[in-house]
């Protein structure tokens, strides 16, 4: 099986080498052809591919010749977010449809549920808050409803894993809100397992939340994750008022049969 994976940054470049390891070939994007090399290091075909929002790429032919392709680029920051990212979308369905690709797996974000104060699920219609989560939920939308191909949409909660270090973003910071609000996050090996498992598996036209088992605070988590790496743990305002929302990942699990290999994100804080 060839699998084509546009986005081979943080995630999706060890997602590509993992991938190699179980037997795919993968094409990999990047759109700065200085880092072909670091892909080829990792048994990955480097291509050039950029979404401005028109498609640019220097092979398009070879790079979209696959039976899957995985969308793996987060909407850029930027204040016309709600338009841009959508056509984005629209552009790469073009070459999806144009190039015959049946499955599509769409990594997206829990940051399409809003903090209404309870369990979110996968079933809810709900509506963003933030420009980038209104962006990504139109892309859902786009993809999800096209008739020429399969589309799984995977919504990740935070990512933590090596070189993203939690404890920077708070450290010795005061009156920091929302203090026992719980936090939705998931490991980057987690991410990758979880993927390879929907290509295993074949779990096409579903829609996932991937969030980590359980829901530390915020104030024991990022107090922790700040004294983990030797800087001054925040300090959390007396906020008896928070706003917050807890992703549930029952029906990845029961689909999958997938148990995660970080359920506690206190545990990832020492991978």
């Amino acid at each position: 099986m060839t699998i084509s994976l546009l986005g081979c940054g943080w995630l999706g470049l060890p997602l590509g080498a993992f991938l190699v390891e179980k037997g795919y070939k993968i094409k990999g994007s990047v759109t700065d052809p200085m880092k072909f090399e670091s892909l080829r290091r990792a048994g990955i075909d480097p291509f050039r591919v950029a979404l401005t929002p028109e498609l640019e790429a220097d092979h398009p032919s070879m790079f979209f010749n696959c039976d899957v392709l995985i969308v793996n680029f987060p909407p850029r920051r930027r204040e016309d977010i709600e338009e841009y990212h959508p056509e984005q979308i629209r552009n790469l369905i073009k070459a999806i449809r144009e190039h015959g690709i049946r499955k599509v797996l769409f990594v997206s974000s829990t940051s399409v549920y809003p903090d209404i104060n309870r369990e979110v699920f996968e079933a809810d219609e709900l509506e963003p808050v933030k420009g980038s989560g209104r962006a990504l939920k139109i892309a859902e939308d786009l993809l999800q409803q096209q008739k020429d191909f399969e589309t799984t949409v995977l919504r990740f909660a935070g990512l933590v894993g090596p070189e993203r270090l939690p404890g920077r973003f708070l450290a010795g910071k005061k009156d920091v809100p929302n203090g026992t609000s719980p936090v939705n996050l998931i490991h980057r090996e987690d991410c990758i397992e979880i993927i390879y498992q929907i290509i295993k598996q074949e779990a096409w036209g579903e829609l996932f939340n991937a969030c980590s088992d359980i829901h530390p605070t915020r104030a024991d988590f990022y107090s922790l994750a700040a004294l983990t790496i030797g800087l001054a743990p925040p300090q959390f305002a007396v906020n008896p008022q928070t706003s917050f929302k807890i992703i549930n990942s029952n029906k990845l699990k029961q689909r999958l049969g997938y148990v995660f290999k970080f359920p506690d994100p206190m545990t990832m804080l020492q991978a």
